[in-house]
Formats: C-alpha cells, structure tokens, sequence
C-alpha cells in the first residue's frame, strides 16, 4: 500500500451532486428549486418568522404588561425555615453560605427574609434583604441582622 492507492472507507463518503449542470446530469433545469415562486429565485433568503403569509406567531400572541430590566428577584426564605437550620446545624450565625449549603439558594440568587415564622433565640442573620417585620423578629430575640450589599 502507497499513496496512490489510499480510498477512504466504504460508505463514508457521498459523491457531492452537482445541480444545475445540464439535462443530462439529471439534477437540471429547475436544479431542484421547483417551477417559479421566491424560493426558485437566486437571492431568496426567507424572513425570521415568515409563515407563508399567514399571520406569525409573534403577531398572533397578545402583548401585555412591561418588563423593567432593572428589577431585583429575590429569592424568599422564612424565618421558621432559619430558626430550624439553625437548630438542625447547632449554629448562631445563618448566612449565604449555610443557606447554599442546604440547598436552599444557588450562587446567583439575592435572599430576602420574611416574617413568617418565629426566631426562639438569638441569632446572626445575613441576607440582601429583611421585610420590616421579619427585622423586628430578629431583634426581639435577641438577635441582628447583617445586610449584605447587592
């Protein structure tokens, strides 16, 4: 075996059909475009969306509402989900890392916590965010909240 006997393997390659190369080709005339319509025309380039006519998608659907680009999505944690993670782990300071590390939040998300349920000792809370009252709660057990900036 040399280099002028290499073939590639059987099956693995198609030979390349060569449209629009006269009728005796086989692939001629129209070169498999149809008979006459855009689509047969050098140059077409369908529309993102074109539906034939029809009315797309994207004009079919109603619009309603806005969506404000600036807006922060918190991730919503209780104050009875906090006092038992603190119970459950034996500690006195529950912050992002304690929360990432029991599954309840990922890496991105901003944590708010909200008032429902009750702290029964004093602990160290850090979160973004504290509703008014879920702030108070924590105070009144003795504890403090730590707001971390965004």
């Amino acid at each position: 075996m040399d280099l002028s006997n290499i073939k590639p393997a059987a099956g693995s390659v198609r030979p390349n059909t060569r449209v629009g190369r006269g009728a005796g080709s086989g692939k001629g005339g129209t070169s498999t475009r149809g008979h006459k319509g855009a689509k047969s025309r050098s140059g077409y380039s369908r529309k993102i969306g074109f539906e034939g006519g029809q009315m797309p998608l994207q004009r079919r659907l109603p619009k309603w509402g806005f969506n404000n680009i600036n807006r922060k999505e918190y991730k919503a944690i209780n104050l009875d989900l906090i006092s038992a993670l603190a119970e459950a782990k034996g500690i006195e300071k529950v912050g992002l890392e304690e929360l990432r590390a029991a599954g309840y939040i990922n890496n991105r998300q901003l944590v708010k916590i909200l008032a429902n349920g009750a702290v029964s000792r004093a602990l160290t809370v850090e979160a973004h965010a504290f509703s008014a009252a879920a702030q108070a709660a924590i105070e009144a057990a003795g504890g403090s909240v730590q707001k971390i900036e965004k």
